[in-house]
């Protein structure tokens, strides 16, 4: 398994120890232990801020992996580093291809609903009065969607629906 370079402190030693015994001792096929140490690695790669690496690691995750909620994950950490990168057309389509698997997944609708959130500022600003508002929308029907999954999170989308009478 790679290991991580900043590997300080405690949480990410016990992590790593924790994947390596596991990659050991779950009771996998083969295939289903390569695709998870792909997945561990993709991870450790993202940590760092190696995200070609990751992508290189999740995409091969991706061609082993059968586990649908696994893929759902691993699709949804491909879409942060496109969205981590400024990418938010791919990262939309990940997190959309990841919510398609699994339609319970509060982060990615969290997150769908960020980027439509950030576009209509970004069209607000440039007086592009009805894309901010279409976009605004999709971000309430989105975080609204988050927020009935999981009713103690995502405090400031409750807040910003809330004080925008969403």
């Amino acid at each position: 398994m790679r290991k991580n370079k900043n590997n300080n402190n405690f949480i990410d030693k016990t992590f790593t120890i924790l994947a390596d015994v596991l990659l050991r001792v779950f009771p996998a096929t083969k295939e289903e232990k390569k695709a998870f140490e792909y997945y561990l690695n993709g991870l450790s790669a993202q940590d760092d801020g190696e995200y070609a690496e990751a992508l290189n690691n999740y995409y091969q995750a991706l061609q082993i992996e059968e586990d649908l909620y696994d893929r759902s994950i691993i699709l949804y950490n491909i879409g942060l580093i496109y969205s981590k990168n400024g990418d938010y057309l791919k990262a939309l389509k990940y997190y959309y291809f990841s919510l398609f698997i699994n339609s319970k997944f509060s982060s990615a609708l969290n997150n769908i609903a960020v980027i439509y959130h950030y576009q209509a500022v970004k069209a607000q600003e440039k007086n592009a009065t009805s894309l901010a508002e279409s976009l605004f929308q999709k971000a309430t029907f989105y975080w609204s969607k988050a927020i009935k999954l999981e009713p103690n999170s995502y405090i400031e989308a409750w807040n910003w629906l809330k004080t925008t009478q969403r």
